[in-house]
């Protein structure tokens, strides 16, 4: 056994005889999950619990909170858990399913909300390993951080943190690292990838328009309704006949919103877009496309006025150092021998990667699995999505302090 091995394992050591203690937990953030900008129970929470294990805590911005254990000389580790929800009514079927609801600030409706994409996992992986590594200070050296990041599921959370002056509250770190609960992956394994892991992304809203008339003489019109038809097909042929097969890319169009009366010719049509890429070169090319292509529909059909792009929920890709990943899958392999495995590029996006490319420093973002049988397992945002408490929970936290400890226990 290693040095470092021997160490974690240590450091791990409380794992068992707090299990409960932790699941219970668990089950509170689960119970009560919140929107994205809206974490304030969370983030007090979080705050309640780090001060309870007399962590050093800082509040950055409105939700996000800031953990460091600061234990001598040596490498800094920054490890990010994002905390928020989504607007969805879980029907997963367990005991403790969300029944929690809140109002959408941003549309004053009342919604269900549910942690449908595993950050209560993230939330208890990172608060375990914080108190893990505090409560063995023996094992180890160097500086500790914890971000919990708020508002990952609409891409504000990394730059709201920046915003706040992040970069001026936590030491420079040397690293900084991030995982993901999913259901690509079996239960208890650890997956790691070099290169891109998560898309970029961009959605676009499009609005274009036309010229009102009555159903019965459209020649007197433009029928904007018409022209959003073609440029839906016509954006099809952006990633068949524009991106090198070699490549990935996705061009959808999620939604189409215009007219009231079937005999109306409505005076603009609304698209809703939304692209994926595995590389910055292909997603500025899926955006100059977009943009050709609509605008040449337009002319075609007569538009009478030019036609508006609003972008929004921008992704960037997360691209993996090559050295900070081959050090933490090391350590994986060494502490999780076959259950340590390579991760398949996954088609989701993250703002993950926004903090580390400010602050110049080298990342890596793992995947956990989280469902026991896969046949049953469900993909992230479902509904039911609800991975299994068991060994997922424990299974975090060992990922988190096996991946740091690769630096902080050398």
């Amino acid at each position: 056994m290693s040095t470092t091995t021997d160490s974690v394992r240590k450091i791990l050591g409380g794992l068992a005889s707090t299990r409960s203690e932790r699941e219970e937990l668990y089950k509170y953030f689960h119970q009560h999950p919140e929107l994205s900008m809206q974490e304030h129970g969370t983030a007090d929470r979080i705050v309640q619990e780090l001060e309870a294990s007399e962590i050093s805590t800082h509040r950055i911005g409105d939700t996000g909170v800031l953990a460091i254990i600061e234990n001598g000389d040596g490498p800094v580790v920054a490890m990010r858990a994002d905390i928020d929800a989504l607007p969805v009514k879980e029907v997963s079927g367990k005991d403790y399913a969300s029944t929690a609801t809140q109002v959408d600030q941003k549309t004053g409706a009342e919604v269900p909300v549910a942690h449908a994409c595993g950050h209560d996992f993230h939330i208890m992986s990172l608060l375990t390993a914080l108190q893990a590594f505090n409560d063995n200070k023996n094992q180890w050296s160097g500086t500790f951080i914890g971000v919990f990041q708020p508002a990952e599921e609409t891409a504000e959370g990394a730059r709201a943190m920046l915003a706040a002056d992040l970069k001026k509250a936590m030491p420079q770190p040397d690293v900084y690292l991030g995982q993901h609960v999913l259901a690509s992956l079996p239960c208890g394994f650890v997956g790691t990838r070099r290169g891109p892991v998560l898309s970029s992304a961009f959605s676009v809203k499009v609005t274009v328009h036309g010229k009102g008339s009555h159903g019965s003489m459209p020649e007197l019109g433009v029928d904007p309704v018409v022209l959003a038809s073609t440029i839906v097909m016509r954006l099809q042929t952006i990633v068949s006949r524009e991106v090198a097969a070699k490549e990935t890319a996705v061009v959808t169009v999620g939604a189409i919103h215009a007219g009231t009366k079937s005999n109306i010719i409505t005076d603009s049509a609304e698209l809703l877009i939304n692209t994926r890429a595995y590389s910055s070169d292909v997603s500025a090319h899926l955006k100059e496309a977009i943009e050709r292509n609509v605008r040449a529909e337009c002319t075609a059909a007569r538009s009478p006025q030019e036609p508006e792009f609003t972008y929004y929920d921008r992704y960037p890709l997360t691209d993996n150092d090559g050295d900070a990943t081959d050090t933490a899958r090391k350590a994986f392999d060494a502490y999780f021998g076959e259950e340590a495995c390579d991760l398949d590029p996954v088609p989701a996006s993250e703002d993950f990667s926004i903090i580390p490319d400010e602050l110049g420093v080298p990342y890596s973002y793992w995947g956990l699995g989280g469902f026991a049988d896969m046949s049953r397992a469900v993909g992230n945002h479902n509904p039911a999505f609800a991975p299994d408490l068991q060994p997922t929970l424990d299974r975090g936290a060992e990922a988190v302090v096996v991946a740091a400890s690769a630096w902080l226990t050398k």
